[in-house]
């Protein structure tokens, strides 16, 4: 077996022993009287005929044996939980030595032994540790570990108990870049994380799997399309979601620029509220065909709307009647939507109900782009300024009072620098109303 990280399983005795130790195991499952007669082919085939080698020095004699014990496997078995996993263990022992990895034939013996031990009707716990004690007994490049995963997720998605396989995105891309398979199975298996996750009702998992599984495909199939436009719908519905910028570096997503939710993208992307409107009032039955709630899209919108006028007024004061004309809605309800969307996280300033603006302190930009990257450059060059003045200060103030000049006079001057928009650590986001 070649070298590998994962975990190895010992046993001892004999390879002749571990056999029948596996043979008694398996008769357990039979009526004791004809146990007998079941263990005897597996001793009479471990009988070492005048003139030939011991079993030990031959591999071919050791694997036909085994495969007669493997074809015998109906099921956990007769035993305690530990029992079992001892029996497995044992099994899969031999079975990593015995079989080359990198054998078709070797996945043909796999499969029916994985539907086995799934097929069990209880014991549920057992496997998953018998599942998970051979796939890291498997060299971390074997595709193996892939069969035995799949086998995994089915098991833990069909009992509603995904939760039990502690699974991480960062994970799974390290094994999809150890594996030694093929891009049409990396892009199986993440496909199959996609529904697992989704039955699971955890659409933000399914989704970040969505968007690797689109990257996985070529571009330009029919399949990448319909998977561009399946996780652009996906995007849509989560109500906390809002980087659609990301969706447009997807060569899948740009290829599908004629369909009907391309431009709803688009919109969400760089547009407002009133061409939002003029979309659905044209497109409802698109809404109804990927299960798009209006409402929650139009809380999406304003959200975005809201966040772009805060991006272009950094560092100022936001009238309310500006926030109320932009998101088209009264002036009551202002405040109630900059509190939401300082929970959303798209932007941080501090509310006056005296004089009834919003203070931007910082804002999430819906895309960067040419334009935004030019306003940053305004706000760097502000800086530079403000700080060039700082060192005039502290100059000056060290002159006239000597090198123990107070340090509160150059962290005001500091403060006064610093623009708006690019916070220091203690100046984290607040919200306030005064």
């Amino acid at each position: 077996m070649a070298a590998t990280d994962s975990i190895s399983i010992f046993a001892e005795g004999t390879f002749e022993e571990q056999v029948l130790e596996l043979a008694t195991y398996l008769a357990r499952s039979i009526p004791e009287d004809g146990r007998a007669a079941f263990i005897q082919p597996f001793q009479d085939a471990l009988v070492t005929p005048e003139g030939k080698e011991p079993i030990e020095q031959d591999e071919e004699w050791r694997r036909k044996v085994f495969g007669t014990v493997l074809s015998q496997v109906k099921g956990l078995g007769e035993g305690s939980e530990k029992e079992i996993e001892g029996f497995f263990n044992l099994l899969f022992s031999h079975f990593l030595t015995l079989f080359p990895l990198d054998s078709p034939d070797t996945r043909a013996h796999l499969d029916p032994l994985l539907k086995t031990i799934v097929s069990a009707s209880d014991h549920t716990p057992t496997k998953y540790r018998i599942l998970s004690n051979l796939f890291n007994a498997i060299p971390r490049q074997s595709p193996l570990r892939l069969a035995v995963y799949q086998i995994l997720l089915e098991l833990a998605s069909a009992n509603d108990e995904l939760e039990l396989l502690g699974i991480s995105q960062t994970e799974v891309d390290k094994w999809l870049s150890e594996w030694e398979i093929s891009s049409e199975e990396k892009s199986s298996f993440l496909k199959l994380l996609v529904r697992a996750f989704t039955k699971a009702n955890n659409a933000t998992v399914a989704y970040h799997y969505q968007l690797s599984y689109v990257r996985s495909l070529p571009p330009a199939s029919p399949s990448a399309q319909e998977a561009a436009i399946d996780t652009v719908a996906s995007a849509l519905r989560l109500p906390s979601y809002f980087d659609f910028d990301s969706l447009f570096r997807l060569d899948a997503v740009i290829a599908a620029k004629d369909h009907e939710l391309f431009a709803l993208l688009q919109i969400f992307l760089n547009e407002g509220l009133p061409q939002y409107k003029a979309w659905t009032d044209s497109h409802s039955a698109v809404l109804t065909k990927y299960e798009l709630d209006g409402a929650q899209l139009e809380r999406k919108i304003r959200l975005l709307t809201l966040a772009t006028l805060g991006f272009q007024n950094t560092g100022r004061d936001v009238p309310y009647s500006a926030i109320a004309t932009a998101l088209q809605v009264e002036l009551a309800q202002v405040e109630s939507w900059v509190i939401d969307i300082i929970r959303a996280g798209l932007l941080s300033g501090k509310l006056s109900q005296t004089t009834q603006t919003l203070r931007v302190t910082r804002a999430t930009a819906r895309a960067f782009e040419r334009e935004q990257w030019e306003l940053l450059e305004k706000r760097l060059q502000a800086w530079k300024t403000g700080l060039a003045n700082v060192l005039e200060i502290v100059s000056a103030s060290r002159q006239k009072a000597g090198s123990d000049a107070p340090v509160s006079a150059a962290g005001a001057a500091v403060a006064a620098a610093t623009p708006a928009g690019i916070e220091t650590p203690a100046a984290a986001a607040q919200t306030a109303v005064a």
